[in-house]
Order: C-alpha cells, then sequence, then structure tokens
C-alpha cells in the first residue's frame, strides 16, 4: 500500500511538473537563452539567404524565359548573296539548312569562313558582314539556327539569346559539314569562324576542341556566366526591396547565384549554357579579332575586354566608338571590311600582304603612332574582369578608334 502510494505520488509530481513545461514553455527559454539565441541566429543565417537565393533565381529565371534583348530580330539592311542551300545535321541529329556562297575569283580559293549568324538572325544575314570576304577570294558557309530560319524545330525548347548546349551542336554540326566539303574538294581542312553576338559566342566554344578552327572573328561576344552576373545585379536594383541587402552582396553570393540559376536551368528549360570564359582558357591558342560597339548597351564593352583578356596570343581588340549592339559593321563599313580581310588574309590564308596591319610589329606600330598623334580614343589595355579597373600589361593589341580615319587607320 506505502508503495502504491509512493508511485501515485511521483507520477503526479512528474504529471504536474510536465505540465507546468507545457504551460510555461519561457521559462525553458529564459532558462536556457544562450543556447536559444544560437540556434535562432543559427537558423536566420540558414534561411534568411536561402529566401533571398530562392527570390532571386525565380526572378532572373522568369527574365531568361520571357525576356528578349534589344536588337533580337532579322536584320533586313542588306542585299542577299547568291549561294546553294544544303542541308546537314547537328551533332544531336536536328536537321539544319545551310547556304555555301563560293567566290567568283577566277583564282585558287583562299579558304573557307564559317558565319554563325545572330540571335534571331538567320544565315542570309552574313551578306552584312562577309560579302567583302566573298570579294576577296573567300568561300562562305553560313547556316540557320534550330529554330530559326528554315532549320528544323526541336520539341520542348526555346531558343534563347543565351548560348546553350543546343546551339553548340549545331555549330560542330556546321564545323563537321564544312570540313567534309574540304575534303571532298581535295582542299586543306581548314577553316575560319566568323560568329556576331551568340553566334560568336558559340564560335569560341566550339573552337576549344576543334583543330581545323585556324582563325576566329567574333563580333559582340560574351560569356553567359559572367553576362549573367551582371544582369543579376541590375535585376536586384529593380527588384529587391531592401537596398542595403543587395547593395551588401559579397561577389561569392553572385557566383553561388549564378551557379544556381544554371542548375535551375537545367531543369527548368532543359539546357544549359556553356562559359566562354573557361573556354578560352581552355582552348589550343589561335588567333582571334574581337570587334565590339563602344555604346553597345546590351553586352557592355567591358565583356569583350575580359575576353580578351584571357585569350591568348595572338590577339585583337577593336572597340568602334559610336556603335551599338551589332552595329559595328554600319559604323565602319570601310574599315569593318578591312580589319576582317586582312585578318583573315594573314591568319587563314597566310599570305604575305606588306601593307597587312596583322604582320608582326604592324599592329604595335599603329598603335603607337595614334599614341603620338594625340588620338585619345586609343586604349592599350584590358581588364581583368567586367567593370575593374583596366590591366596595362596584356600587350598592345587593343585599338579603340573613333569615327574618324587616322594616320595609322589609313596605313
Amino acid at each position: 500500500m506505502i508503495s502504491t502510494c509512493l508511485e501515485t505520488r511521483t507520477l503526479d509530481v512528474t504529471g504536474s511538473h510536465s505540465f507546468l513545461v507545457l504551460a510555461d514553455p519561457w521559462q525553458v527559454v529564459l532558462h536556457n537563452w544562450a543556447l536559444f539565441s544560437i540556434l535562432t541566429t543559427l537558423l536566420l543565417l540558414v534561411i534568411v539567404p536561402i529566401l533571398i537565393l530562392i527570390k532571386y533565381i525565380r526572378i532572373c529565371l522568369n527574365i531568361l524565359r520571357d525576356t528578349e534583348p534589344p536588337l533580337s530580330m532579322t536584320q533586313f539592311g542588306f542585299v542577299p548573296l547568291i549561294g546553294r542551300d544544303k542541308d546537314f545535321y547537328a551533332a544531336d541529329g536536328i536537321r539544319l539548312r545551310g547556304t555555301l556562297y563560293r567566290s567568283s575569283r577566277s583564282e585558287e580559293p583562299r579558304g573557307m569562313i564559317l558565319f554563325a549568324p545572330e540571335f534571331k538572325s538567320d544565315r542570309h544575314s552574313c551578306a552584312r558582314y562577309c560579302r567583302p570576304l566573298l570579294e576577296a577570294g573567300y568561300d562562305i558557309f553560313s547556316f540557320d539556327f534550330r529554330g530559326h530560319g528554315e532549320s528544323a524545330y526541336e520539341e520542348n525548347y526555346t531558343p534563347r539569346q543565351w548560348p546553350s548546349d543546343r546551339e553548340l551542336a549545331d555549330m560542330m554540326g556546321a564545323i563537321a559539314f564544312a570540313e567534309a566539303w574540304l575534303e571532298e574538294q581535295g582542299r586543306p581542312i581548314e577553316l575560319g569562324l566568323f560568329g556576331i553576338s551568340r553566334g560568336a559566342c558559340v564560335s569560341i566554344l566550339a573552337s576549344e576542341g576543334c583543330a581545323s578552327v585556324r582563325a576566329i572573328v567574333s563580333d559582340g561576344v560574351f560569356s553567359s556566366d559572367c553576362m549573367l552576373e551582371h544582369l543579376m545585379k541590375r535585376w536586384a536594383k529593380i527588384f529587391a526591396k531592401v537596398r542595403v541587402v543587395y547593395e551588401n552582396h559579397p561577389p561569392e553570393f553572385w557566383r553561388f547565384l549564378r551557379w544556381c540559376l544554371f542548375i535551375t536551368c537545367r531543369f527548368k528549360l532543359k539546357c544549359w549554357f556553356p562559359s566562354v570564359r573557361k573556354a578560352l582558357t581552355r582552348m589550343i591558342p589561335r588567333p582571334i579579332l574581337f570587334i565590339h560597339g563602344e555604346r553597345d548597351s546590351y553586352i557592355p564593352v567591358d565583356h569583350s575586354r575580359l575576353l580578351y583578356a584571357l585569350s591568348n596570343q595572338p590577339r585583337y581588340l577593336w572597340v568602334v566608338a559610336g556603335a551599338k549592339h551589332n552595329q559595328s559593321v554600319d559604323v565602319r563599313p570601310e574599315e569593318y571590311a578591312r580589319r576582317t580581310v586582312q585578318f583573315f588574309n594573314r591568319y587563314l590564308a597566310r599570305g604575305e600582304e606588306a601593307d597587312n596591319m596583322y604582320n608582326d610589329g604592324r599592329f604595335e606600330e599603329i598603335t603607337r603612332r595614334e599614341q603620338a598623334a594625340g588620338h585619345l580614343p586609343v586604349v592599350l589595355a584590358g581588364p581583368a574582369q567586367p567593370n575593374h579597373a583596366r590591366l596595362a600589361d596584356h600587350g598592345p593589341n587593343v585599338v579603340e578608334t573613333g569615327l574618324g580615319v587616322s594616320d595609322a587607320d589609313s596605313n
């Protein structure tokens, strides 16, 4: 009987204690305030960044999915060239349509140049850029990316202004077609690549492991990772409500956000976006001419400067004052023709021309004359990163010219 009473009393005491604990949880908090403070702080440090990341990723993904850039339209301001249409297949089997333009010069062709159009443009736009090359004796092969022109559309894939693995597969298919055609003609399997904006990005990506590519001209190029990071910072100012938060994110946050966004794109958009920046660091060294409009409001000129800084020699950067995105050929048509033709003459045709501006030491001489003449648009450096201070040790092959033709330009 006594033991039973004791057990009952013990149960009553325990039960009442449990009731008190449940009835007054603040007592537990007060007695363990240090532990609860640590746990709450850790929880906030985890939850708040996750919520911020989710919000940024959702905003960026919606803009990537639904928004098109300025000038993302078919170009009509040119007279089309006449060529022979060719069907071929991308590396993943999608049917593509291309056109082969043969040089009318009677002598041996100087080489084959593969043209990659900009987003929302088609293979016929090569006339806007490549007519002088065709007249100089080069054969041109231009093609429509999937979802453009007369090439096939891929089900459940929407082409965007960002170069994805699909456009890379298209470019690899075009390179394979051009190589096979050159082999049939008994000509050296050597190619020059000429790309505009997204087409310029894909040209560099495809060249990373392609030994047949001898020279590259890229107009308005960018790297998706760097460009997306740049845009995310701009979008944060528009959509983020707490200014002190988005203005104080460390660089590691933006890189991690960019990585999260690319991972999300693989699942949501069913594609991935290779990095032109990384491709340049892994690429077999080959000559590259970077062209960029100084007034480009969509792809800031610093992106070409960054990629120039990462490239191996020989490398050249021509920033065209007064030109907007993909408009350098309209602002300086004669100089555009001279620079692109002489570039391929030097590095694809390997011609010996005394007045070629890309001969050894010639570009440096032009630059020195520009400086001596006091032409302020001349710049001899490229930055390590977009929007950072320019470096002074990347060599002299950077010339930014105004609308007029200087003494050095006329040589």
